[in-house]
């Protein structure tokens, strides 16, 4: 059986197009708040806004473009890139406005304890889709923990967690399935 790196021609140069078309919409979208401030004034983003959403769009594109290089699998790929749409989702949300109250508020620190799980379990069982999928789970279940001590403080977040949670089951299932496809 071929390791994770061993892939066909077609993988990789379907791997290309991937990274390019991430590349390109991760382009794309740091320009849409250019364009739209433009147009109109309800869109005023600073040089710092700028920098920032930049950064983390190179961050988002650059951890796809290395996923995309360790799987040819569809599945695998899929599976990656909901575990890291939703990871900037996450951080998105909390910088721009908050999850709990305003964007100021150290109450949003607590979701790191979701980044953590995810990065040092991904880390833990090498990127490898067996591992991954039961580090999406657990990520999933500290989501639900976030979800509820967030409510037991007060806040009103219950809808908000269950996406997350919601997107982070998604990528488990996809992970798994990347499993089938490879056996």
């Amino acid at each position: 059986m071929a390791g994770p790196l061993k892939m066909t021609h077609t993988a990789v140069d379907s791997g290309r197009r991937w990274r390019w078309g991430v590349w390109s919409a991760a382009l794309l979208l740091w320009l849409a708040p250019l364009i739209a401030m433009r147009f109109t004034t309800q869109v005023q983003w600073t040089a710092f806004d700028f920098a920032v959403f930049g950064t983390m769009l190179v961050v988002g594109a650059g951890a796809f473009d290395l996923v995309t290089r360790l799987s040819g699998s569809l599945a695998f790929r899929a599976a990656a890139g909901v575990a890291l749409l939703g990871a900037f989702l996450l951080v998105w949300i909390n910088l721009a406005v908050g999850i709990l109250g305003s964007e100021d508020n150290p109450a949003n620190l607590i979701y790191a304890l979701v980044f953590a799980v995810g990065g040092i379990g991904a880390v833990l069982v090498r990127f490898r889709a067996r591992g991954l999928a039961g580090v999406m789970l657990a990520v999933a279940g500290v989501q639900v923990v976030v979800a509820i001590a967030s409510y037991v403080l007060g806040y009103e977040a219950l809808v908000l967690n269950g996406g997350f949670v919601a997107v982070w089951l998604l990528s488990a299932w996809l992970f798994r399935k990347a499993l089938k496809v490879s056996a």
